[in-house]
């Protein structure tokens, strides 16, 4: 019975955690870029009493053991990048991926970081910035003056110029990618950076023959959020919530059962 109840009080913090995972993915689902985590878990150590193949006798084993449970833990919730919908704006600097990849941002820090949202502007000084403010690496400068500006689905930002017929290169986008996305960092902001679980960035040209993704303008990203799957899920988390609650009062009317024999 002492089992029982920690073994399932385990369960109930793995749910409520559940839950957790859940209602984050609930409150991005209108988050450009944004990706569904998925929980995960996985049992605790066991109890053994009879270890499967011991000695039964001089000639037989034990076929099948007896083991028991101590409950589960959280293990992880994976990021799962599954490609979002694509939503037409009219912000000639929105793009997205079509495909594998990221784009890079270099934070005020220094550092770079990578972010699915393509949900890009420019500053007072014609950078491409993010909404944060954070530029995109490499830097892209837009003049003010600027009439209309194209991206390329290789990444090429050309703009034409008043009384000029030919356009101008003001850069190209470049993605990068990388060997285990979901083993990246998520620090907010829409941001990844990378660990040593996900190994190092591979630079490229979009739509190049690293695999990455081509380029779209005028669109961007959408979660990739299911709100129906995350409501089943959610379905499912309460109640296994209160199936292991109910395990718990079950082991405690048995120990009232048990302190009641000695009256």
């Amino acid at each position: 019975m002492i089992r029982a109840l920690y073994s399932a009080a385990s369960g109930m913090s793995a749910q409520q955690l559940n839950v957790d995972n859940i209602a984050h993915n609930l409150a991005n689902a209108n988050t450009a870029g944004y990706k569904t985590r998925r929980a995960q878990f996985q049992d605790l150590l066991y109890q053994t009493v009879v270890q499967p193949g011991s000695a039964a006798g001089q000639q037989t084993v034990v076929p099948t053991g007896l083991q028991l449970g101590l409950g589960t833990r959280a293990s992880s919730n994976e990021i799962l990048f599954t490609q979002g919908q694509f939503s037409q704006t009219n912000n000639p600097y929105d793009v997205v991926i079509e495909g594998k990849g990221f784009f890079q941002i270099r934070r005020a820090s220094g550092e770079l970081a990578y972010t699915r949202a393509g949900n890009f502007h420019v500053d007072r000084d014609g950078n491409v910035v993010t909404s944060d403010g954070n530029p995109i690496e490499p830097a892209i400068t837009i003049p003010a003056n600027a009439l209309q500006v194209s991206i390329a689905q290789d990444g090429t930002v050309s703009y034409s110029l008043p009384n000029q017929s030919a356009a101008q290169q003001a850069g190209q986008i470049q993605l990068a990618n990388f060997p285990n996305p979901a083993g990246l960092n998520s620090i907010g902001g829409n941001l990844y950076v990378p660990t040593d679980a996900s190994g190092d960035a591979t630079v490229g040209v979009p739509g190049g023959q690293e695999g990455l993704g081509s380029i779209l303008q005028g669109y961007t990203e959408q979660s990739n959020v299911s709100v129906v799957d995350e409501f089943i899920n959610l379905i499912v988390a309460q109640r296994g919530y209160e199936a292991n609650s109910k395990v718990v009062k079950a082991a405690d009317d048995m120990y009232q059962q048990v302190n009641n024999l000695t009256r």
